[in-house]
């Protein structure tokens, strides 16, 4: 008999939540398939949501969200505040996003996907008062190595250094925005390739940090909930991650201060989320770098999703299939 204070932690297992959660990523990816290529985004993110909301109101936790889609008066919209889960269970942070590219499924573009991030109660650092972020994301290598602050350039050459390989063979990923036209012409300048990416850069970031991608760096401005999203995904993959929030306006700088986030801060995967207990899940909607979209396949209809835990540093890819009959 294994004494239960000193066994090891593989004969210690526990409740893993993701895998429970991964039925309302499916769900939603699922609802959002009618909408793909139709040009109606807000239709596809409602079917989305509603799907999610469904299920997530039969995983035992306590869930509270703190990323959500939208205001309570703005229903169906998973608003942040709002309280899902059975009530039952640990009480967890939640960050939503029904579609992460919700413009990419509407045109039928590539890497939209629906994604949950959990961590414990408490630790998921509301940024939501300052949109936009200032973000870093690597693999392991990175650690110690690379630094937001420094040039672009540098952390290329830095980075390419840790891992063993020529700049001229790595692969940084940005949103392809107006507002990195001099960002993407630092990469180019420092020798190394750009991965283009239309929306999504959470799965640019999760991409950035698995050794099996041809990314090697995930950069520049984009959302700050998804930022907080990502940091999830990335302590269970033990990767690098940098934010620093980048307000817009004056108005919006005073709004985070008010609301005790810190300005010119450079923030690291703890202070995104303090938990060392975090899951991330996501499916696809559409086909991606990340995970395949959904397919229907005659009667089947097949879904692939990832599963990171930070706990036990494990991921998963859970390939579903879904009789038809049962989605009409």
């Amino acid at each position: 008999m294994v004494d239960s204070d000193t066994a090891p932690l593989y004969a210690q297992p526990d409740r893993n939540l993701a895998m429970e959660l991964v039925r309302a990523t499916e769900a939603a990816a699922i609802r959002a398939v009618p909408f793909i290529g139709r040009g109606d985004k807000n239709g596809a993110d409602k079917a989305a949501v509603d799907a999610m909301r469904k299920f997530l109101g039969t995983v035992d936790f306590d869930g509270v969200v703190v990323i959500g889609e939208g205001e309570k008066d703005q229903a169906p919209m998973l608003f942040n505040g709002e309280h899902v889960g059975t009530g039952n269970g640990p009480s967890c942070d939640i960050a939503v996003d029904p579609i992460d590219g919700t413009s990419l499924a509407a045109a039928g573009r590539q890497n939209a996907l629906s994604m949950i991030a959990v961590a414990d109660r408490g630790s998921m650092l509301d940024a939501s008062m300052v949109f936009y972020m200032d973000k870093l994301v690597s693999g392991p290598e990175g650690i110690g190595v690379v630094d937001i602050r420094k040039p672009i350039g540098e952390n290329i050459r830095a980075l390419a250094k840790a891992k063993g390989k020529p700049v001229e063979q790595m692969q940084i990923a940005v949103l392809d925005r107006p507002r990195h036209m001099q960002l993407i012409q630092d990469i180019r300048a420092a020798g190394a390739g750009t991965r283009l990416l239309l929306d999504g850069d959470v799965a640019g970031g999760i991409n950035a940090a698995r050794p099996e991608t041809r990314i090697d760096m995930c950069v520049g401005t984009g959302g700050s909930p998804e930022g907080v999203a990502t940091a999830c995904a990335i302590k269970a993959l033990g990767g690098f991650i940098q934010g620093r929030l980048a307000p817009k306006t004056d108005e919006e700088r005073q709004r985070g201060i008010d609301a005790g986030l810190k300005m010119d801060h450079v923030y690291e995967a703890g202070d995104l989320v303090r938990s060392e207990n975090t899951f991330f899940v996501a499916t696809g909607v559409t086909d991606g770098g990340l995970v395949e979209g959904v397919r229907r396949l005659g009667d089947i209809i097949r879904t692939e999703s990832i599963v990171l835990r930070s706990r036990s540093g494990t991921v998963r890819r859970v390939i579903a299939e879904h009789l038809a009959e049962r989605w009409l």
